[in-house]
Order: structure tokens, then C-alpha cells, then sequence
């Protein structure tokens, strides 16, 4: 009896240890530091701090609908009431954004940027990839909308974490937006926790997959199958424009032609061909530009 209660000991710290592993690498994923992203679109000279500093802007706390603050820039170059909302992907901050920023205030928008929970100057502890973000995404809106007028034109970009919040955000929470930008999502979390599974620990998803999710519902509060675009994005009425790189190999781009697919109603497809995994912009800078063009002349404002 000794041996079989020191085998069931030994199981269950097993699994309790293979729960914890798994759910911490995704709710705690590491994050870049916020001088060293800063100090990297600097160099790539994607943000020039001069330039930044002259457009009129306003810092704003967004309080989030999960009990923390949201840390927002509103910034408002242009007498107009076309905007777009950039959000960002995990381990990244509002820094990231304004490289994609820069391209639409170029096009006559102003721009929200924000860090996401547990990013930037955001609180929040944990990250959800799509589940909580999309109703602070929403809470960002609601804000926008208080200050400026429910009359706005306004477009959504995202980019990884990002593009999946904006997709979920318009597939289960309110298609609100007059169009959306969504750079190399993955289309179901499951099976992008598979890939990576697959990618980076020599054993098989069986043995460790089912263990995490249950200990993410436990520690985090929802299950992992329930962040999946594809199964919200035929709801999504407004256009879409789809962006991936073909190398990309953290979320391949089968995922986002997949969503390609099943949405219905207008949309578009940029697959670069060169770029990793959200480079899509800073390897094809030039091509990226233009087909937002075509994308907003052919299907936003015609």
C-alpha cells in the first residue's frame, strides 16, 4: 500500500507540475522590455521621437470591465472624425503600434494606441490572448466614442494578440467597427497551443495539453477553446483586411487563410512573402502600405 501511495503521490505532483509549467508559459509568456522595443523601432527608425512628440495628444486611463486600468493614448492630428485603433500583440507595448499608427495618420485618420492588461503601463496580470482583451478592446471604443461622438468612422488594426482581440471582439461581442486590419492571427488557440507544443517539447500533446488547459480554467478563469476566431469570424459582417507572412512559423499562415475562407461578405488577403512571425510590415514596408490602400479604396471608402 506504500508503494502504490508513493506512485499516486508521484503522479499527481507530476501532473500538478506539468499544469503549473504549462499555464504559466502562457498567462505569464515573457514580455520584451519596454526599452528595448522602444530602443528597436528607434534604430529601424519605425519611431522617430521628434515626430512623435509634436503631434497633439492626450494620455487617457480606460478603466477595464476586469477591474484594472487600461493605459491609452489619444492622439489627434487631424479635424476629423475618422479614427483607427491599433492593438498590439503579447509581449509587445503601445510603442509597437505607432509604426502602424504613422501609416494612417499619413492617411488623414487619428489613432488610438494602448498597451494591452499586463503590458505597457496597463494593469492586468495575466494574459488571455483574445478572451479578456476583447472586452477591453470594447471598453477602448466605449471610451472613444464618450469623448468624441457615436458618429465616428473608425477602423480596428491588430497585429498577433491583437488581430485575434479585434476578431473576437467583432465575431462575439459587437461588429462596431467600420473596418478590420487583423496581421497574422492564429484561428484557434488550441490548436496554436498544439503547434507550439509540438515545436518546443520533445513529448506528445496528449500527455501535457489536456492537464493545461484544465489548470488555465483554474487559474485563469476560462478554457482555451473558448479564444477561437474561426468559429465567430462568418458573423463578422463588416470588411476585413487579412495579413501574414508566408515564413512565419510561430503562427503558420494557414491559420489566417483558413479565416480568409470562412469569412463571409468583403475582404482581402495580403500574404507577404517575406517576414517571421509580425514582420509582415517591417519586411514588405512598401507593399503593406499599398494594400491597405487597396483595401480601404476598393472596400472602406468607396
Amino acid at each position: 500500500m506504500k508503494k502504490w501511495g508513493l506512485a499516486i503521490a508521484g503522479i499527481l505532483t507530476y501532473m500538478v507540475g506539468i499544469g503549473i509549467y504549462f499555464s504559466n508559459r502562457l498567462m505569464y509568456m515573457k514580455k520584451k522590455e519596454d526599452d528595448f522595443i522602444k530602443d528597436r523601432e528607434v534604430l529601424a527608425k519605425r519611431f522617430i521621437q521628434e515626430d512623435f512628440d509634436t503631434l497633439p495628444k492626450s494620455e487617457i486611463w480606460v478603466p477595464s470591465p476586469s477591474g484594472y486600468s487600461l493605459k491609452c493614448m489619444f492622439i489627434e492630428p487631424h479635424p476629423t472624425n475618422k479614427w483607427i485603433i491599433i492593438a498590439h500583440g503579447v509581449t509587445e507595448n503601445k510603442t509597437n503600434s505607432i509604426k502602424y499608427m504613422n501609416i494612417f495618420l499619413k492617411r488623414g485618420f487619428n489613432a488610438v494606441i494602448y498597451d494591452h492588461r499586463r503590458h505597457g503601463d496597463s494593469g492586468g496580470k495575466t494574459s488571455s490572448y483574445g478572451h479578456y482583451e476583447k472586452s477591453d478592446l470594447k471598453a477602448v471604443i466605449d471610451e472613444l466614442k464618450k469623448r468624441k461622438g457615436s458618429d465616428l468612422f473608425f477602423g480596428i488594426h491588430g497585429e498577433s494578440m491583437g488581430a485575434v482581440t479585434l476578431l473576437l471582439y467583432a465575431g462575439m461581442l459587437e461588429d462596431g467597427a467600420d473596418f478590420y486590419i487583423a496581421d497574422c492571427p492564429f484561428s484557434n488557440f488550441e490548436k496554436q497551443i498544439q503547434h507550439q507544443i509540438g515545436m518546443e517539447i520533445p513529448f506528445p500533446t496528449w500527455s501535457i495539453f489536456p492537464l493545461g488547459r484544465m489548470f488555465i480554467k483554474l487559474r485563469d478563469g476560462y478554457w482555451t477553446n473558448e479564444v477561437s476566431p474561426i468559429d465567430f469570424i462568418s458573423t463578422i459582417e463588416k470588411p476585413v483586411l487579412f495579413i501574414h507572412s508566408e515564413p512565419d512559423t510561430f503562427i503558420p499562415a494557414s491559420m489566417t487563410l483558413e479565416l480568409y475562407e470562412a469569412k463571409k461578405g468583403p475582404k482581402q488577403l495580403y500574404l507577404a512573402k517575406n517576414g517571421a512571425h509580425a514582420q509582415s510590415y517591417n519586411a514588405n514596408p512598401k507593399e503593406y502600405e499599398e494594400r491597405i490602400d487597396q483595401f480601404l479604396e476598393q472596400l472602406v471608402l468607396k
